[in-house]
């Protein structure tokens, strides 16, 4: 596919709902008792596949493009699946339902595309082992034998939602109150847990009975896949755009925040609450950006936004620096090989990798080239991006964008 320069963005553009939360919100709601309605759900591959996998554990959902109604089994009501969980190229999926099936009274098998196949499972399998479980290896195809499970303080220096999450989903399920100490990070399950009626002190969890969602949850718009059109306008003069019903959890706003300190005009209004999670509306109109440093601490924040800040500091004048970012490289793809190896096509002599940081030098031309995506769709809409704010770009593979945002190019 060629994507060639565009001019000013205007008006309005509807963003795809949150993955991240449709992803809790249909474990939760499954393992929950009573039905619960889940609007604006984001239906990509990633979240298919763990609607896929409850519905082999025995959990009942209708679907329709707009809504699912999933009719819940209780804590205790999921079934031993027929057949082999295959969690697709979803690491959500794949680790938070680990964490749940390590309490259960059967084995599950899991499996995944390729890329799932290559991405470490051993920071996820330890703090359940501790608790109890066992498993096949700590790589796909992996099988896990749950049983009754010991709550546990695990500590850990790695801020990760994935595993924090399946954690606390084990916990659920063990035989006294669960601790966790880890770095902050996207607290999506946390707020969906407490909106069910589970007991929490910080990160805490203790044994639960039953748990209760609300009847309806609205899922948010996916501040990740609003990232991509906040960048393209601020890069665009003359461009003014509104963003609508879009999540602004705190612990997810790394993105525009390190915008704002390069120069950015970003506005939010409208702020209300779904289910414990923050909704807003989004308006960025086009600026002049400047280069920024960030460290490791703020990483968590803006993971999944890396590539994509990495194009707007590509355009910003001088020398971005960004520190402690090697968790991309065990991604979808290795994401600062990919953003090395491809951004340096569409404007030579930008970027540099030293260990986990990554330079960027903004301000040098851009030039219109072939690039990979590597499978990756975050590294195919931030390449597509960097091609319309620049001299445009040609890209091997766009059906990955499936995965988290299936209209972008359409858009």
């Amino acid at each position: 596919m060629e994507i060639f320069k565009r001019g000013a963005l205007r008006g309005e553009l509807a963003i795809p709902a949150d993955k991240s939360i449709t992803h809790r919100a249909i474990i939760l709601s499954g393992i929950g008792d009573g039905e619960v309605e889940v609007e604006n759900y984001l239906a990509g591959a990633d979240c298919l596949s763990t609607l896929s996998c409850m519905e082999k554990l025995g959990v009942v959902a209708e679907r329709s493009s707009k809504k699912l109604l999933i009719k819940g089994v209780g804590l205790r009501g999921l079934k031993a699946p027929t057949e082999i969980l295959d969690a697709g190229n979803s690491g959500t999926t794949l680790r938070l339902l680990m964490g749940l099936m390590a309490a259960q009274s059967f084995s599950t098998t899991f499996t995944g595309d390729e890329s799932l196949k290559k991405r470490p499972l051993k920071r996820v399998t330890e703090p359940l082992t501790q608790m109890g479980a066992t498993f096949s290896g700590n790589k796909l195809p992996l099988t896990i034998t749950g049983g009754c499970l010991r709550g546990i303080r695990y500590e850990t220096t790695l801020a990760s939602a994935q595993v924090k999450s399946s954690i606390l989903l084990a916990g659920l399920y063990a035989d006294a109150p669960t601790q966790i100490i880890m770095p902050s990070c996207r607290d999506h399950t946390e707020l969906m847990l407490k909106a069910a009626g589970a007991k929490l002190d910080g990160l805490t969890i203790y044994p639960a009975e039953r748990l209760y969602l609300p009847k309806r949850i609205q899922i948010p718009n996916d501040i990740s896949s609003a990232a991509y059109w906040i960048v393209l306008a601020t890069l665009t003069e003359g461009s003014k755009i509104i963003l609508r019903d879009i999540g602004v959890n705190a612990t997810r706003m790394g993105l525009p925040d390190a915008l704002e300190k390069m120069g950015a005009s970003i506005h939010l209004s409208n702020l209300r609450q779904s289910c414990g999670e923050p909704l807003a509306d989004i308006k960025i109109c086009a600026a002049k950006l400047r280069a920024i440093e960030l460290d490791a601490e703020e990483i968590p924040r803006l993971i999944d936004e890396l590539p994509i800040l990495a194009v707007a500091a590509s355009f910003a004048e001088g020398t971005s620096i960004i520190r402690g970012a090697g968790e991309l490289r065990v991604k979808e793809s290795d994401r600062l090989a990919a953003i090395e190896n491809e951004f340096n096509k569409l404007s030579p002599g930008t970027i540099e990798v030293d260990g986990d940081t990554l330079i960027i030098h903004g301000g040098k031309a851009k030039r219109m080239n072939f690039c990979k995506t590597y499978g990756d769709h975050r590294i195919a809409m931030s390449l597509g991006i960097m091609g319309m704010a620049g001299n445009g770009v040609e890209l091997d593979d766009t059906d990955c964008v499936n995965i988290s945002y299936p209209n972008f190019f359409d858009n």
